[in-house]
């Protein structure tokens, strides 16, 4: 157990991490931040800034050396600085994990390997392999394998003549993936520690725009028996990876049947609305599950809606200058809770914050957020 005070090392300086920060710092722990950004908001508030690559040896020495544990706040960070830290302090989660998560061809392999439920799919790494989809998997969606998030990276064809297109242009190993009739996206975000202590929050039915998270409602309106299922099906996810950390596990609900889409092994952005809604938030679990400490309880205390609030908001007007949104408009609301990532500067499809209402009513806290959301001027 790391007990505090000690000093915990994050790879990455975003909004995920920063949070962390918070978090760790009100266990009483110090964090330094390793991000090549050197106004990455973590590392603002972060007791140190390492600024530099996350494969740079010399600072992955200095945090084996000053830490005593790490963790990460994307998937994207190589799995092999996670091994090398590993040899030296904990890391959670593990580099084997993270490897699986980082890779769509990796992550599709075991979710079937191990029985979990999915959209028809198949593994392009060549443009022949497009030749044994038949016509049952089009219309699909063809995904990169590695760095693809937030829509980018993802085509959508309706068939092999179109794949093949798409697939020149990317020219990596893919994941050509049927498109599945909705009737719901949703996510269970869960904490597990090394002694095998696992704690789910409430099912989050998340809304899309362009590809990137849009609104998050809690709890899902779903049934009784898919928000419990859903939350073993992500358990199992965790205990098959000997995972440790947060881990976000995203669901399609098609025909009335959980299909696992794919996981995030980290806090997830629909797992913001924990900081206002929960008893424990996940940003203090992925701190407890670090240091093997108790996990706190993820027992949801409120309605909420979590409203994402992307760069585009800078530039409502068509000019090329960004301005500050009216933040007074959102402050107006008194069940509304505004979180801003201190990120340097404004771009559209850039996540800049983030807004969470919270309500003992479901469908009041809907209602209020989505005209707040229209009010500040988010736009489908």
């Amino acid at each position: 157990m790391t007990k505090a005070p000690a000093i915990l090392a994050m790879l990455g300086g975003g909004q995920l991490g920063r949070f962390f920060v918070t978090a760790a710092h009100e266990l009483g722990y110090k964090v330094i931040v390793l991000d090549p950004d050197p106004n990455a908001p973590a590392g603002l508030i972060a007791d140190d800034h390492i600024v530099a690559a996350y494969d740079d040896p010399a600072a992955l020495q200095q945090l084996a050396s000053r830490c005593a544990a790490a963790t990460t706040e994307f998937e994207n960070v190589p799995a092999a600085a996670l091994q090398t830290l590993a040899e030296k302090i904990p890391v959670h989660p593990s580099a084997d994990a993270v490897a699986i998560a980082q890779n769509r061809v990796a992550e599709k392999r075991f979710f079937r390997n191990n029985g979990f439920a999915t959209a028809l799919f198949l593994v392009i790494e060549k443009s022949e392999d497009l030749d044994q989809a038949g016509e049952e998997m089009f219309p699909a969606i063809l995904k990169i394998a590695r760095l693809g998030y937030d829509g980018k990276g993802q085509a959508r064809v309706k068939d092999i003549a179109e794949a093949k297109a798409a697939f020149a242009g990317y020219n990596a190993p893919c994941v050509l993936e049927k498109m599945v009739k909705l009737d719901l996206e949703v996510s269970v975000v869960l904490a597990r520690n090394s002694s095998g202590e696992c704690q789910s929050f409430t099912l989050a039915e998340n809304q899309h725009s362009h590809g990137i998270l849009d609104v998050s409602i809690v709890p899902a309106r779903t049934s009784a028996e898919l928000l419990s299922k859903a939350e073993s099906m992500a358990k199992q996810v965790a205990e098959h990876l000997n995972y440790i950390g947060v881990l976000a596990v995203e669901f399609f609900i098609v025909d009335g049947e959980l299909l696992v889409n794919e996981m995030a092994p980290r806090p997830h952005n629909s797992g913001h609305y924990t900081i206002d809604g929960c008893v424990t938030n996940q940003f203090e679990q992925q701190v407890r599950a670090v240091c093997d400490l108790p996990l706190g309880s993820p027992h949801l205390h409120s309605a909420s809606v979590m409203v994402n609030l992307l760069g585009d908001l800078w530039f409502q007007d068509d000019s090329e200058e960004s301005r500050e949104p009216d933040w007074a408009i959102l402050n107006s609301i008194p069940n509304l809770k505004l979180h801003l990532y201190g990120k340097q500067s404004a771009r559209p499809g850039r996540k800049m914050g983030h807004f969470t209402v919270i309500d003992s009513d479901a469908t009041k806290a809907v209602t209020t957020a989505l005209a707040a959301r229209e009010a500040i001027g988010v736009r489908d």
